[in-house]
């Protein structure tokens, strides 16, 4: 995991990324590896709604095509200024409801996405169309193309 955020951290070193994002849980650990290696602090959106804090909170819907369920995605809007250039880190990419979340809190704090580093993308879903459509740069380690035969297809990663 710390070789991924590495190459993360080469990828966007010369960007002025000054945080990355993530949302809880599964995206933790790939962005924590990222901040490390940028020297930037990580804020991860919480899933969960904190019933101790109700002022000052940004907040999301994101629909989970696996899962089939509904969240809302919540950071403190404190964490986030215009001055930022956020890049926001997830562990897979498929209909890039979680980037778009994400992407929508980031910018209602007036600050600016950079990039979307994903660690595994399923290409055969429409994620990075919607990401790339809204002009919002997509990189992604790993790329499924197809399953064909009980096997991953691969397709060149962007790295």
């Amino acid at each position: 995991m710390r070789e991924i955020g590495k190459v993360f951290a080469e990828k966007f070193k010369d960007t002025g990324i000054t945080k990355v994002v993530t949302i809880e849980a599964s995206g933790i650990a790939p962005a924590l590896y990222a901040t490390e290696a940028l020297d930037v602090p990580m804020i991860f959106a919480k899933k969960a709604k904190n019933i101790t804090m109700n002022e000052g909170i940004l907040t999301a819907e994101v629909y989970s095509f696996t899962k089939q369920v509904t969240s809302t995605v919540s950071i403190a809007s404190k964490f986030l200024t215009p001055k930022d250039k956020v890049l926001i880190i997830d562990d897979f990419l498929a209909n890039g409801q979680a980037a778009k979340g994400l992407i929508q809190i980031i910018e209602e704090a007036g600050a600016h996405v950079e990039a979307v580093g994903i660690v595994i993308e399923k290409s055969f879903q429409d994620g990075r169309a919607l990401l790339e459509e809204a002009s919002y740069p997509v990189v992604s380690l790993a790329r499924l193309e197809r399953f064909e035969n009980g096997q991953v297809v691969f397709k060149e990663a962007d790295i």
